[in-house]
């Protein structure tokens, strides 16, 4: 097993300054000597017949990181791609082309264990990057040898990119991430391309900051009754969750992205981007202030429907950061 991890504290070409001489300037043309930038469309135009170009076996040639199965990335969690995605302002379906290894003064803040290369990969298809990237990408990685002390094969391997683009150019590229270079598997193309479609939709769920005030409603019947419960958000958009009570019912929940609450709102699905807001930004408790207004038996039941939603809710699922 290797593990895949990129130096994501430094870029690949400071803006003031040229590449270390000891790695490789990356190439400003193509194989066909066109130095044209590409754009997302151009890119994507390529796909249908590109996607099964890559040599057979290269989607697992480099093995996948030792904390994970041997499967992650085909049953990779969706908070950890969603993590990636919404930090990659630049997202790349590429092969390696070559690697050249770093040593010396350019690896001196390699992590114990860890080996240095400067990667070159042709780009396949842009998943994400309205500004487009240059068709051959140059950036750091760091790479772990296996247990027998052997680096991986690095070279013909398909992979998914998360990056950012470098200074200026954009043929130099920085991942935004230590696992922020995954084997290529159809079913993770696909995932990263429905979370990338969600987060650039124009009613994109908003980032959830906290939580604000909460109020209970006792029914008319005893264990009757609503709460509402407010979220503050990055963007000041107005996002409620309420939970509905019925004698003799289990609780129903929903999520509301308006002022006005839907009756026929209901839960987020578990993988879609609002769960993901939901999941992985509410805290573990609602805050005293938020019902601090309400009568103690009241807040103690609103309490209740905060815990229900967040049993309902699920963990975020997000793995350890490396």
């Amino acid at each position: 097993m290797t593990l895949f991890a990129v130096i994501a504290a430094a870029p690949i070409v400071a803006q003031t300054a040229p590449p270390p001489q000891s790695v490789p300037t990356a190439p400003q043309q193509n194989s066909a000597g066109d130095s044209t930038t590409l754009t997302p469309e151009q890119l994507d135009r390529q796909w249908e017949g590109a996607r099964d170009a890559a040599p057979a076996g290269a989607a697992g040639a480099a093995g996948a990181e030792p904390a994970q199965p041997a499967a992650a990335d085909q049953g990779a969690g969706y908070a950890d791609l969603a993590d990636l995605v919404l930090a990659a302002p630049v997202i790349a379906d590429a092969t390696i082309r070559s690697t050249a290894r770093i040593k010396g003064a350019e690896a001196a803040d390699v992590a114990p264990g860890l080996v240095r290369f400067y990667v070159e990969a042709d780009v396949t298809a842009l998943i994400r990057g309205s500004g487009g990237v240059a068709p051959r990408l140059g950036y750091l990685l760091d790479v772990a040898p296996d247990s027998n002390g052997r680096l991986p094969k690095l070279k013909k391997a398909r992979v998914l990119l998360f990056a950012r683009t470098a200074g200026t150019s954009t043929a130099e590229i920085q991942l935004v991430a230590r696992d922020a270079q995954r084997d290529w598997t159809p079913a993770l193309d696909a995932q990263v391309r429905r979370i990338a479609r969600e987060v650039l939709a124009a009613d994109a769920p908003p980032v959830i900051t906290g939580i604000g005030n909460a109020f209970h409603v006792p029914g008319a019947l005893p264990g009757e009754g609503e709460t509402q419960i407010f979220l503050t958000t990055s963007d000041q958009r107005p996002v409620s969750l309420s939970i509905l009570r019925r004698p003799g019912e289990q609780p129903r929940w929903a999520v509301a992205l308006s002022e006005i609450v839907d009756e026929a709102a209901a839960p987020p699905p578990r993988g879609s981007l609002l769960w993901y807001r939901l999941a992985c930004a509410l805290p573990a408790a609602m805050p005293d202030r938020s019902v601090a207004s309400m009568a103690a038996t009241d807040a103690v039941i609103a309490r209740e429907d905060y815990q229900f939603v967040l049993r309902a809710l699920g963990p975020c699922g997000r793995s350890p950061r490396r």
